[in-house]
């Protein structure tokens, strides 16, 4: 078995996608509405936040989801194809439908398990396109 092989920079920009995908996703232009909606926020709400504590942690567990996913693609033959195939099946078969069940317990709208766990799919598939792409 070969060892595992990382590319550092790879990962950083794979985490990095995640928020390109997230200022894409809870846009206006895709979901932010339905979003605010369904978690009952008001732009005065979201404004109280202090965002640079929320992007700062938000860029960290991104970056550990990352490197965690580079290990699992860190095999020298996974290339792009099997790398987002993988992405999406950790995204869809592990981070959404842990999404799903506690949305299930917190009683929380089809709706909103849907966008959340859809982001996580498209998120994870683009950094396994990533990861394996670039080694």
């Amino acid at each position: 078995m070969e060892p595992i092989q990382i590319n550092h920079l790879a990962v950083l920009v794979a985490a990095l996608s995640t928020f390109l995908l997230g200022g894409l996703w809870w846009s206006p232009v895709l979901f932010e509405k339905a979003w605010k909606e369904e978690n009952r926020f008001t732009d005065e709400m979201l404004r109280q936040g202090n965002m640079a504590k929320i992007f700062g942690l938000a860029f960290v567990f991104s970056l550990i989801m990352s490197y965690n996913l580079a290990y699992f693609l860190g095999d020298p033959g996974i290339k792009a194809g099997t790398g987002a195939l993988y992405g999406f099946f950790t995204g869809f078969g592990w981070v959404s439908m842990a999404i799903f069940i506690i949305g299930l317990f917190e009683r929380k709208s089809w709706r909103y398990m849907l966008i959340n766990g859809g982001y996580m799919v498209v998120a994870f598939t683009i950094m396994g396109l990533i990861l394996g792409a670039w080694k």
